[in-house]
């Protein structure tokens, strides 16, 4: 890959976690201040309008961004995205951000055990044994058996489930579909889903919140624009390790402004996760 800078693609890929990390805290205040549903929808507005401009200059215009054989498809991958946003801001309300974001990490590891039945592709012992250790650690977070196992503690882990499907219809789809059409799928499609069950949860909100809410758009806008710049300069193999660095910008987040506590199962579980989804990362490279 001619003009390929691993450095520089670090510190971007570092710099996109801390901002989801920020905005991932920001969509909790918000979401216990008002609805879910509410504040996906406004993001959304946003996100569509930030999509739809840079699919257009990439694609030559609206039009040919639009364009696909497989709209079928397209349209299921934004409302898929837009789902797992909701379930995943509702793990944050109900569960925190640490634990949330603990079992959530585990969603590399699904795409790889879903990878074989979507896409096609081989996954060899090795990979296999990453992916049952990093089960092992999604159970040492849930702890079930011990004390009294709440159901909530399976939002995230649907939401991690999801999100690894969007990601392997999002490699599908791009079979015959180019980057800038998938892009703007996922912002018109998921901004039509969320409008259309979003106006039916609209709260007032404080003008102070009003501003969190402009904070949470631009933020959003700017994470997705230094993820692109990030796999623009660097090899995605490479950065994609520092990925998990959200959980610690999210956990240091989680203990400092809303008060959360770091069990120790979770630390250990969390820690396992990153482990194994590391390893299955590195090995899925050397295959390539």
């Amino acid at each position: 890959m001619s003009g390929t800078d691993n450095r520089l693609g670090i510190w971007l890929m570092v710099a996109t976690t801390f901002v989801f990390a920020m905005q991932d805290g920001i969509s909790r205040h918000l979401a216990e201040a008002t609805n879910v549903y509410m504040v996906v929808m406004v993001r959304y507005w946003f996100f569509a309008a930030f999509v739809m401009a840079l699919s257009a200059r990439r694609a030559g215009s609206l039009w040919k961004a639009a364009a696909t054989e497989q709209p079928v498809l397209q349209a299921f991958r934004g409302t898929l995205l837009a789902a797992e946003i909701c379930v995943t801001v509702l793990a944050f309300t109900i569960l925190g951000l640490v634990e949330s974001h603990a079992v959530f990490a585990s969603y590399p590891l699904i795409v790889a055990a879903l990878s074989g039945p979507v896409l096609g592709e081989q996954v060899g012992w090795r990979r296999w044994a990453a992916i049952g250790v990093g089960l092992i650690g999604v159970l040492v977070i849930l702890k079930p058996g011990f004390g009294v196992f709440s159901p909530a503690a399976i939002i995230p882990l649907i939401g991690a489930a999801m999100f690894a499907l969007y990601g392997l219809l999002t490699r599908y789809a791009a079979r015959k579909d180019t980057t800038a059409t998938s892009f703007f799928w996922t912002g018109v499609t998921g901004a039509v889903v969320m409008t259309a069950v979003g106006l039916w949860f609209w709260e007032p909100m404080s003008g102070r919140d009003w501003i969190w809410m402009g904070v949470l758009c631009l933020s959003g806008a700017f994470g997705h624009w230094l993820l692109i710049k990030c796999y623009e300069v660097a090899e995605a193999s490479a950065v994609q390790p520092f990925a998990y660095l959200q959980l610690v910008f999210v956990s240091v987040l989680g203990v400092t402004v809303f008060n959360e506590t770091i069990e120790t199962n979770v630390i250990l579980g969390a820690a396992i996760v990153v482990g194994a989804g590391t390893i299955n990362q590195i090995r899925a490279r050397r295959v390539a």
